[in-house]
Order: C-alpha cells, then sequence, then structure tokens
C-alpha cells in the first residue's frame, strides 16, 4: 500500500511541475551483520545422556560435507572479494558451525571449492557470462562453485548464495551443474541511506573518461557507479532565493521543504522545520550524519540542526549535541584525505565503523553522507581536484552499496543539493568550467533497493526526496504540502 500512496504522490507531483576525530588504522573491516539462522526444525536421533555431548550433523553441498569445501579468492582482486569470501565463511560457520578455511587463488587446488571472484581457477576461466548493471553470475561443476560479480557486485552473489541455498546445520544442499546469472536480492526497506555529492551536476559524473588515465585509484573503474543502479532521474533545485546554496538546498532534501538561502533546516518564515533524520530517529531508527567537510558545514547542518545563518557554527553545534543526546545520532564528520595508492582507506574505516554501530539498531537506520569537495574544488574551476573528489565519492557509494548488498533492506539514493561550475564540453568534447558559481542545472538521481522506482525516468522537486523517503517509512505528511491540495 505504501508503495501505491508514494507512487501517486510522485507521479501527481512531477504532472503539477511538468505541464570528529579521524582513525587513521589502515586496515578496514567488515561491517555487515550475520545472517538470520533458518531453522529445519529437524528431527535427529541425538543420545539424551548428559555425559555424552550431542553431535552435530554438518550440511552438505552436492553430496559432500560443507566442512570438506575451502573458499577461494583472487589474489590479485578488489578487497570485495575477499570480504565476500570471509562472509561466506562466516555465514557456514553461523548457520552450519562448519569453520572453512579462506585462502587466495595462489595456493594448492583443494578437492572441493567456493570460489569468490575471477580467479586463476579452471572454474573461474569457464565462468565467462554477460553480465549487465547489477548482475552477477554462479557456476556450478563436478561439486565446485564459482561466484563473480564485479567490483562490489560480488558481495550480492555471496548474499544470493547464502541466502538462496538456505545454509542449515543438517541440510543437504544440492546444486544442479550449470550456469546462472542473477540480480540482488531486494527487501522491503527499513534502512534508508542518502549519497550527496555537493555540487555535482550530470557532467561531474561523466569526468572518467576525460580523466582517469591521469589519476591512481583503487577500483580502477572507468565510470560513475551511479549507473549501475536500476533507477535514474533528475532533480531542480533552485531555492526561493533563486539558485540554491548548500544550505536551502540541502535543507530541501532533509526537511522536505523549499526555503530561503543561507536558512538550516526552517522554513521560508524561519520556523524550525522536522528533518528527515529527526524524524527517522522519533520511529526509533538509529541515525548517522556523515561528510568530509567539517560538521558544522552546511549540508550536515541542514541534517541535524536548524539556524538562520549557515555560519553560526554555536547555534549549530548546540544543535548537534542536543540531537545527539536526544536520540544517540552518530555526527561523524571532517575528514578530507586524499591518498594516491590508497585514497579512501581511512574514509572507507569511518564508513564501517558508522554502518557496524547503526545497522545494530532492529528497527533500521538513516543515515546521511556528502562528499563536500566536488563544489569547493568546483568553485575553483580546478577539474583535477574536483575529479579526485568525485572519485572519492564514487569509492564512499561502493562501500554503501556493498552493505547494501549484504542488507537487501537497505535503500540508496545519490544526488547532489545543486551543481557547480557548469561544467559542459566544449567544441572538442572535453569538459570545460563556464562559471565559478553554483547554477541553477538539474542534477542527477540514482537509486536503489525498494520503492527505487519511483525516482526511474522522471524529474521531481528536490524537496520530494525527503518527502518520498518518509512515506517509505509510513509518513506521508513530512515537509511542505502545499502544493498537494489532495492530501489536505
Amino acid at each position: 500500500m505504501k508503495k501505491i500512496i508514494s507512487i501517486f504522490l510522485i507521479l501527481t507531483f512531477v504532472f503539477s511541475f511538468v505541464a570528529c576525530n579521524v582513525n587513521t588504522e589502515n586496515e578496514v573491516e567488515s561491517t555487515f551483520k550475520p545472517l538470520e539462522s533458518e531453522s529445519d526444525n529437524l528431527d535427529l536421533d541425538y543420545d539424551e545422556s548428559p555425559e555424552e555431548p550431542q553431535t552435530k550433523i554438518p550440511a552438505t553441498l552436492n553430496g559432500v560435507s560443507i566442512a570438506d569445501y575451502t573458499i577461494v579468492y583472487d589474489a590479485e582482486g578488489l578487497d570485495y572479494n575477499k570480504r565476500a569470501a570471509e562472509y561466506i565463511k562466516n555465514c557456514i560457520m553461523e548457520r552450519c558451525g562448519a569453520e572453512l578455511s579462506v585462502v587466495d587463488d595462489a595456493s594448492e587446488v583443494g578437492a572441493h571449492e567456493i570460489i569468490v571472484g575471477e580467479t586463476s581457477r579452471e572454474l573461474s576461466a569457464e565462468l565467462d557470462a554477460e553480465c549487465e548493471g547489477l548482475e552477477f553470475s554462479m557456476l556450478a561443476k563436478g561439486g565446485n562453485i564459482a561466484l563473480e560479480g564485479d567490483y562490489f557486485i560480488i558481495a550480492a552473489a555471496a548474499y544470493y548464495f547464502m541466502d538462496t541455498f538456505g545454509f542449515t546445520e543438517g541440510k543437504n544442499i544440492t546444486i544442479d551443474d550449470g550456469l546462472t546469472v542473477r540480480e540482488p536480492i531486494v527487501r522491503e526497506a527499513k534502512n534508508y541511506i542518502i549519497l550527496i555529492g555537493d555540487g555535482m551536476g550530470v557532467n561531474h559524473t561523466l569526468l572518467f573518461e576525460q580523466m582517469t588515465d591521469s589519476t591512481d585509484y583503487s577500483d580502477k573503474e572507468s565510470f560513475f557507479y551511479g549507473y549501475l543502479l536500476p533507477s535514474h532521474g533528475f532533480s531542480r533545485t533552485d531555492s526561493l532565493s533563486g539558485t540554491t546554496d548548500s544550505a536551502a538546498g540541502g535543507t530541501a532534501i532533509s526537511c522536505g521543504t523549499k526555503t530561503y538561502n543561507e536558512y538550516v533546516g526552517l522554513d521560508r518564515d524561519g520556523n524550525d522545520i522536522q528533518s528527515i533524520t529527526e524524524l527517522a530517529a522519533s520511529l526509533g531508527k538509529a541515525t548517522a550524519v556523515m561528510s568530509t567537510e567539517s560538521k558544522t558545514g552546511a549540508t550536515p547542518s541542514t541534517f541535524s540542526a536548524h539556524s538562520y545563518d549557515r555560519d553560526d557554527s554555536k547555534d549549530i553545534v548546540e544543535d548537534q549535541v542536543a540531537l545527539s543526546q536526544k536520540f544517540g545520532t552518530i555526527i561523524d564528520c571532517g575528514y578530507d584525505y586524499y591518498n594516491a595508492n590508497n585514497m579512501n582507506r581511512i574514509i572507507e574505516k569511518h564508513i564501517s565503523d558508522t554502518l557496524s554501530k547503526v545497522a545494530q539498531d532492529e528497527d533500521g537506520f538513516f543515515l546521511m553522507y556528502e562528499e563536500a569537495h566536488i563544489d569547493k574544488h568546483s568553485h575553483k574551476n580546478d577539474m583535477a581536484k574536483t575529479f579526485e573528489a568525485v572519485l572519492r565519492f564514487n569509492q564512499a557509494i561502493a562501500r554503501f552499496m556493498e552493505f547494501a548488498f549484504y542488507n537487501p533492506d537497505t535503500f540508496v539514493l545519490i544526488t547532489a543539493d545543486h551543481e557547480t561550475g557548469g561544467i559542459l564540453p566544449d567544441e572538442s568534447g572535453a569538459f570545460v568550467y563556464n562559471s565559478e558559481e553554483h547554477t541553477s542545472a538539474d542534477v542527477p538521481i540514482f537509486a536503489y533497493g525498494d520503492g527505487s522506482e519511483l525516482f526511474g525516468g522522471v524529474t521531481v522537486e528536490n524537496i520530494q526526496i525527503g518527502q518520498t523517503i518518509a512515506s517509505f517509512m509510513g509518513v506521508y505528511n513530512f515537509g511542505d504540502q502545499s502544493e498537494f491540495s489532495y492530501l489536505k
């Protein structure tokens, strides 16, 4: 029912408008919660004598005890593959009581293997599937299993493997030989993540073709990850002042209300208005606000405070402290790091730690993450630095999407508060700046998860982002509803 109402809300709206402390550890830990076991309620003939412990019956995979398998990942591959291998190991341990070894593909070939990623194993070479978008593939042959998925999509393959075949103690699992191509599992959302590239217009996301040859980066990707997501749309960003600043733009997204530039979490009359962070917290969800900017930067402030002046740091900090004291909201900001060889490691650690904390809440969570320096470098018309910021944002997106694949009840939306720099292609096709200021250009929306189709192929006002996510939470009167007379 909520989706029907949300669809009606979005379509009606569109029609109406169209006619901090830094942890410097380099080790990134897995942040993903173990899957919940699904008991088969097996009627096992245990020895009831208290002197003799009961013996567990291990699961079997294609007639072989699961304990006899080894999990193999590609030694030269990305960290996503190793984490996927560890994820499978942890799930099998929890569900089946068997501890499998995890090794890289430089090790000796075992009798029975679960292969994760594009390894040097023969079965990996045979796994030559045509996958598009978020698709991944699985090949079963002769008692061995191979899983492949590009970049962070391997997480979706690992989750599918563990969830679909129901690994539990004593279960006999059979996977027929052959190739399977699948898409990530999606469930009704209880976790909501908004990722904001401050100042990121459509052309910022297309800089990869122009810039990747001159920049070192960890994933070796040549495109913006948002384009892998199933739903692409656009957002209009003007504020009541005209071309928006980050305060009014952030407030529109976070509070579902248009306001004047400089205002943080206030409506046009200067009244405090509820943010999506406060709404989620009031519904019992864990909440977090993250940014590469300081916590008093305009965008993180709009998700955590209320002020007439975006530069009133004292007022903003007082509100943030009160929010954290009342709801336990995590405000983790102020990490602006670049490293050509390992550019996102520290930020990955922040993301991992924060996700690990908020994911413990059984009611789910809301989290906003901002990459602030796309805007800052665009103001200076520094294309190389701007691209580094877009690239860094892309790496953050990958980590959040990896989490979403391991936790299919997660909704992710990527967007911007406005465009900065007026980036356009010149006569040669190269992207160049045409301004040092914000512009009124539409910005992209990329969405994944339950309800993401509402943002596909449409252009919405930025206030619809927060309003629609609120409707997913079951709240249909969030933000300024003045345009929606049918809701009165």
